[in-house]
């Protein structure tokens, strides 16, 4: 008999065990910590009638898989999917939680997406800013509410999906998150890959795309293996030079001369210009709702809900609005100087952005701080890569026995394998299928609120013990009916260069896109019909 003192979670033994007149052998380990790498297998006894179990540890330690021994040897985080104890919330840091979402957007992505006002959609200024401002507002309110899910229950957001959405639903949508997570990351690298490859481009040494690829992807390695600690310390601080970058930008773009607010224009085709920018606008901010929950579980459960709420929406607001309206005024300078234009031509906002620090202007240093802001895709991807593998572990119980370091170095290794070859022959292609698979997100807000607010009755409506028993979690019929009717919403009402549904094209001459508008109302109509419906006939 040896003490377990120190073990400050094991299982609540005394609870759910199966007592089959002999002994009950529990070889499922728990640490006490995500770095804990000296689980047990516990035995546990029972004598005649009594009610207390004698508890003995084994002699044999439970043997953690290679990738788990390296990261645990490594003081990198270890957990997966399973729900994070009381004992192991121990992150009371508001800053942290805010600082994440700051840093990760606080980037050429953000940037550049605000550039598609004038750039793409033909919008001044003014009614660009306009644009930004509501729909990212609209988009990052999801998630700052579900962020708060992860300090009450622990659970990582695909998992709390199970509750939210139903159990089979969860998974489809764990499996669209996984592909979602790469194709962002494939994204963002190639963006910051084109940026490095104009830096020095006219001496003829200029960085590869596949160089480029490798770097973004390399430094993302570095930081998302760890976990969550070292995540959210690296992200504490990453803003720092881009925001540098950003304010030398500010001061070249305002010395050229070039940018100017443009005209005001109103009808049909300004109204499907704003509808489709700010879907485009929507679906960048709501793009973190299915990982929320992730970046806050180790935090206690005591932490006040609305200072959790608050702190993201700020973390969230400042760099979504800074970004895309310095984006947009940067796109006014090429609308305006044909020599930027032809930049942007060849290499997006990338180029534009090389055309305002780089030639007729700083020269050297300007080339340095494409090179820093280039850089500043590595705290975007970071999310995507975490998420990614608890996603995966969300999908299946057996692929959850795959630690999560596994996971997280296969995606970035799939993320620098569709890249490179994207790089050289499809990045339309991926962009365009990115924009489509982020339509889902409202889907997903609009099914899960419902069941929040309507079924669950807020916070005290859910048991979390039953998170991987499917005997108890909601069946997912009803999710996957309006997750179904949804889509059909959204290809009726999208409107891409590759496709333009048949409720779109009546706006404009053009077409303006009302997807996920449509997708988020039908969903939530479908499964308002069939929820109650769902549990009346099922129980759960």
């Amino acid at each position: 008999m040896s003490s377990l003192s120190d073990k400050k979670n094991v299982y609540e033994l005394t609870t759910d065990l199966e007592r089959n007149s002999g002994s009950f052998i529990n070889s499922n380990t728990h640490s006490s910590s995500p770095n804990d790498d000296n689980d047990v297998k516990i035995a546990i006894t029972y004598s005649g009638d009594e009610e207390t179990p004698y508890i003995i540890e084994s002699s044999e330690p439970a043997k953690l898989s290679i990738f788990n021994r390296i990261a645990s040897q490594l003081n990198a985080e270890t957990n997966g999917v399973e729900p994070i104890t009381d004992e192991e919330k121990t992150d009371d840091s508001l800053l942290n939680a805010s600082s994440m979402w700051f840093s990760a957007n606080l980037v050429i992505a953000a940037y550049a997406l605000g550039g598609l006002g004038p750039l793409v959609y033909g919008l001044n200024f003014g009614t660009s800013v306009l644009v930004i401002v509501f729909f990212n507002i609209l988009g990052l309110l999801s998630v700052a509410f579900f962020s708060v899910f992860g300090a009450e229950f622990g659970l990582r957001q695909m998992i709390l999906s199970r509750f939210l959405l139903g159990n089979i639903t969860a998974r489809v949508f764990a499996v669209i998150n996984s592909v979602a997570c790469v194709g962002w990351g494939v994204v963002n690298t190639l963006a910051s890959a084109q940026l490095l490859n104009m830096v020095n481009h006219t001496s003829g040494h200029s960085c590869p795309i596949w160089a480029g690829c490798l770097i973004i992807v390399g430094c993302t390695v570095l930081v998302t293996f760890f976990g969550y600690n070292i995540i959210h310390a690296y992200e504490r601080w990453s803003w720092v030079p881009n925001l540098a970058v950003f304010l030398v930008i500010i001061a070249r773009l305002s010395k050229s001369g070039n940018f100017s607010g443009g005209e005001w224009t109103s009808g049909p085709n300004t109204a499907a210009s704003v509808l489709s920018f700010g879907s485009a606008v929507y679906g960048f901010a709501t793009g973190y709702t299915t990982f929320a929950a992730d970046y806050t579980v180790y935090m206690p459960r005591s932490t006040n809900k609305y200072k959790i709420f608050f702190s993201i929406v700020a973390g969230l607001s400042f760099p979504l609005f800074f970004t895309m309206i310095l984006g947009a005024a940067c796109a006014m300078g090429a609308v305006n100087n044909p020599a930027w234009k032809a930049y942007y031509d060849t290499n997006g906002m990338g180029g534009v952005t090389y055309a305002v620090l780089v030639p007729n202007s700083l020269h050297g240093f300007g080339e340095f701080c494409c090179v820093l802001l280039a850089m500043s895709t590595v705290s975007n991807n970071i999310p995507n890569m975490y998420t990614v593998a608890l996603s995966v572990q969300a999908i299946w119980s057996p692929l959850s026995k795959v630690p999560r370091v596994a996971w997280t170095m296969m995606a970035n290794a799939a993320t620098f394998g569709i890249a490179v070859p994207a790089g050289y022959y499809f990045d339309g292609f991926m962009e365009n299928f990115m924009n489509t698979i982020g339509y889902y997100l409202a889907i997903y807000t609009a099914i899960s609120l419902s069941e929040h607010f309507i079924y669950r009755h807020g916070f005290k409506g859910y048991n979390i013990e039953d998170w991987n028993d499917t005997s108890k979690l909601p069946i997912g019929i009803a999710g996957c009916c309006a997750l179904v009717v949804g889509a059909f919403g959204v290809a009726l009402g999208m409107s891409q260069t590759y496709w333009t549904g048949e409720i779109a094209v009546l706006i404009g001459d053009f077409g303006g896109d009302i997807g996920f508008e449509l997708g988020a109302s039908w969903a939530f109509i479908v499964y308002n019909i069939l929820r109650p419906l769902e549990i009346k006939y099922f129980g759960r």
